[in-house]
């Protein structure tokens, strides 16, 4: 949750970028992407449940509109 903070804190300094979700979980984050449909979704590599590679081919075969940036804090 850390990490995630983090990120959408930096994230939403930017002033061309509005950050409309946060899920600490990639089953949390099918439901968020499906309600805000985001032009782009930051994932982690290693979410519980469902993790970032599975989130981003979901996205892809169901939200076409919304692009996929996978990070990981681990080496």
């Amino acid at each position: 949750s850390l990490t995630r903070g983090a990120v959408g804190a930096l994230l939403g300094l930017e002033p061309d970028l509005q950050i409309v979700g946060e899920a600490g979980t990639g089953d949390d984050a099918v439901v968020a992407i499906r309600e805000h449909r985001p032009d782009v979704a930051v994932l982690d590599v290693e979410m519980p449940g469902r993790d970032g590679s599975e989130v981003a081919q979901w996205v892809a075969a169901n939200e076409p509109g919304t692009r996929c940036i996978i990070l990981t804090r681990h080496a």
